[in-house]
């Protein structure tokens, strides 16, 4: 068990500085100047990071979105409104930002980037989980469609053209790992740049040049929820979510790696976690007084806890091994959050109590800049610096295209065969 006496004091001690409004901790960590501290509340990101979370794309790079028939997008929605809500969303709402976005351009000829509006989540089952066994045969009769009915696929095998892929893994289409890995990414898109939530480093679901992003979190419900900036960090430790996965894995052991399991075995009973399978009408609102929140792997590396740990100012303990986090060129997250590898989940009590009440109060300062949260949103309608504008940001990083995005005539990088048989049959 993850507990004993040594931390306690410690404990009481950053429990008694949490339990202070941020504003009066910052004041009081300040020495006694507490205008000077309240006036810095906030702290801007240093350094290049902040600059590139500042960046403003328009004007940096054009984008030709494919007019492709609704049966790849809108009509799904239309069918099922939920996949307006769940975690995935993310590619039905960047096709609606960049329809109305001064970088989108009607003229192909002038564009850096070409857009394919082809929601592969959106296939639900009754409990409002995305089915990928349905998106390889969608996106590869989008990838047709495109191809056959305009010319700037064939002329780079799709290496100017980005697609996003928020499934649990990316384009590997999966939500097991292991089948996952074993089907590997759509042969197909394998010159194109995947914009996607899941980011692993040395994983096959993940290749060089993605764009990694933040899965969809609704910004008005969460808006709804806020409550005083005030208000006390009374919870030391907070989580809300599954320990076990009994009815994919039974046995034990293989979700989240054993991770989650072990945070309910080790502290279950420590009085400054505060853990649980219940999901509170009161979440939000105990995210917000929470100083540490919990953001261990599932069956992926990612989940929506990351973009509301940072919304709510709540310090994002992350227990994912290797894993790629949202925009890392323009969010710190080493200065943001704390990083706890799997293995030492036993030790997270010994952990988060000997860090330094300065250290905390720095990364609380951090993430009340309002920047830091609006990269993690995708607000409708969109606003400057959110997720929308990052994404944009890190495809016109890209720009000008290496040497080798255009093929020489009669030149063919893609095996249109390759991939599992049941991939290859129509949709």
């Amino acid at each position: 068990m993850g507990s004993g006496t040594g931390w306690f004091p410690v404990a009481l001690l950053l429990l008694a500085a949490s339990i202070l409004s941020p504003r009066v901790v910052a004041a009081a960590a300040a020495g006694g100047e507490a205008e000077h501290a309240v006036q810095q509340h906030s702290e801007r990101i240093s350094g290049s990071a902040g600059d590139v979370l500042e960046d403003n794309p328009v004007g940096r790079l054009k984008v030709f979105i494919y007019d492709l028939p609704r049966k790849y997008n809108k009509k799904m929605v239309t069918k099922d409104p939920r996949c307006l809500n769940h975690m995935f969303a993310a590619e039905i709402f960047m096709h609606r930002f960049l329809l109305s976005s001064a970088v989108r351009t009607l003229n192909p000829k002038e564009a850096d980037w070409f857009y394919t509006p082809v929601y592969t989540t959106c296939d639900l089952t009754n409990a409002g989980l995305p089915l990928p066994f349905k998106s390889p045969r969608v996106m590869r009769s989008a990838i047709q469609y495109i191809s056959n009915k305009w010319p700037f696929w064939n002329r780079t095998d799709g290496a100017d053209h980005f697609f996003v892929v928020p499934h649990d893994f990316a384009a590997c289409f999966h939500y097991q790992e292991e089948k996952a890995i074993e089907r590997g990414i759509l042969p197909l898109l394998r010159r194109a740049t995947l914009v996607q939530t899941f980011g692993q480093e040395n994983h096959v679901c993940l290749k060089e040049g993605s764009i990694i992003i933040p899965p969809y979190a609704p910004p008005q419900k969460m808006q709804a929820h806020l409550i005083s900036p005030d208000t006390p960090r009374s919870i030391f430790v907070y989580f809300r979510g599954l320990f076990y996965d009994t009815g994919n894995d039974p046995e034990g052991g293989y979700y989240a790696r054993g991770a989650r399991a072990s945070l309910w075995e080790n502290f279950k009973s420590n009085p400054l976690f505060d853990i649980s399978t219940d999901h509170p009408a009161t979440y939000y609102e105990d995210m917000q007084r929470a100083v540490f929140c919990l953001c261990p792997l599932g069956w992926a590396p990612w989940s929506p806890r990351l973009v509301e740990a940072v919304v709510f100012g709540c310090i994002p303990v992350i227990i994912a091994d290797d894993i790629v986090l949202p925009f890392a060129d323009a969010i710190p997250w080493e200065e943001i959050g704390v990083f706890v590898e799997e293995k030492d989940v036993p030790k997270l009590d010994t952990i988060l109590t000997s860090m330094p009440i300065d250290d905390i109060l720095r990364k609380q300062r951090l993430l009340a800049n309002p920047s830091m949260k609006q990269a993690m949103l995708f607000p409708q309608p969109a606003q400057p610096r959110d997720a929308f504008h990052q994404i944009l940001n890190g495809l016109a990083r890209k720009l000008p295209h290496p040497k080798g995005t255009y093929l020489q005539p009669g030149d063919k990088r893609l095996n249109w065969t390759a991939g599992p048989v049941g991939d290859l049959k129509p949709w």
